[in-house]
């Protein structure tokens, strides 16, 4: 019998979840900071209050999925970090600096929770949920998944299945392979559309004019042509500029695909 139920909160240009286990709560990634606000409302119309949330897992130190997250602690749920992660706590830090963001609130590391990977499973079954933590490099090198037993996997910001194909010999492969042994059934992306894993395709591209015009951005970027310029040459919106290039410089390794998945989540 299946206790675990998974909420999508859609709140954010990052999905994340807030699933409920027999004996307690997680919230798997926060968003961006300055996010607090709809986060309280998204859980709001599902009558969780804050307080009721035990634990934040959070499934890699970037700045889209850990945003808000001491925030959220200071109401009372812990922040949980794998031992794997320990380093990299304040990767983000640095970036909330530069762009003068005031709504951000570093983590306090003092009231962390670490655990250790080989502990997660006894951690996890605390709260009524049969499943692991399991690290899965690639996209960071702080990245984990969160597998459950009855079939859900959420894996952050590790390129969807789709993309493995350009992926090859890579981390990325590695630790899809680890985690297609265990059988999902449904996989939980940070910027893409829950799928179903025995049904899942390559999507259906957007528009060919888009999907050229991105991948015209991104050969422009590498070559390391400004925005303005790239502005003038593709006649592009300068906002949809600002977003795929941001996607593209945070996203290590994500394709023009991966960066359409994201505006698609953005403008919903």
């Amino acid at each position: 019998m299946n206790d675990v139920v998974v909420h999508e909160l859609k709140y954010s240009n990052t999905n994340t979840y807030l699933i409920k286990g027999s004996r307690g709560i997680m919230l798997f990634d926060t968003g961006w900071a300055g996010s607090f606000s709809a986060f309280c409302s998204a859980i709001g119309k599902l009558d969780i209050p804050v307080q009721k949330i035990d634990y934040i897992l959070i499934s890699h130190f970037h700045p889209d999925h850990m945003g808000i997250a001491q925030e959220i602690a200071e109401y009372g749920p812990v922040i949980v970090v794998m031992d794997v992660q320990r380093e990299y706590i304040h990767t983000a830090d640095g970036v909330f600096e530069k762009e003068k963001n005031d709504a951000f609130i570093p983590i306090v590391d003092d009231n962390v929770k670490c655990i250790r990977i080989e502990e997660s499973r006894d951690f996890l079954g605390t709260i009524g949920i049969n499943g692991e933590i399991i690290p899965t490099p690639g996209h960071s090198d702080d990245s984990i998944s969160l597998w459950i037993d009855s079939g859900e996997l959420f894996v952050g910001d590790l390129n969807p299945l789709y993309e493995l194909d350009f992926h090859k010999g890579m981390k990325i492969e590695k630790s899809w392979n680890r985690l297609l042994k265990l059988k999902p059934e449904t996989v939980y992306y940070g910027h893409a559309k829950t799928a179903n894993v025995s049904m899942e395709k390559v999507p259906p591209r957007a528009t060919d004019d888009l999907y050229k015009l991105v991948s015209m951005v991104i050969k422009n970027i590498d070559r390391g042509v400004n925005l303005d310029k790239i502005q003038k040459k593709t006649g592009a919106d300068s906002t949809f500029i600002e977003d795929v290039a941001r996607m593209y410089l945070t996203h290590q390794n994500v394709g023009v695909q991966g960066i359409l998945d994201r505006i698609e989540i953005k403008g919903r």
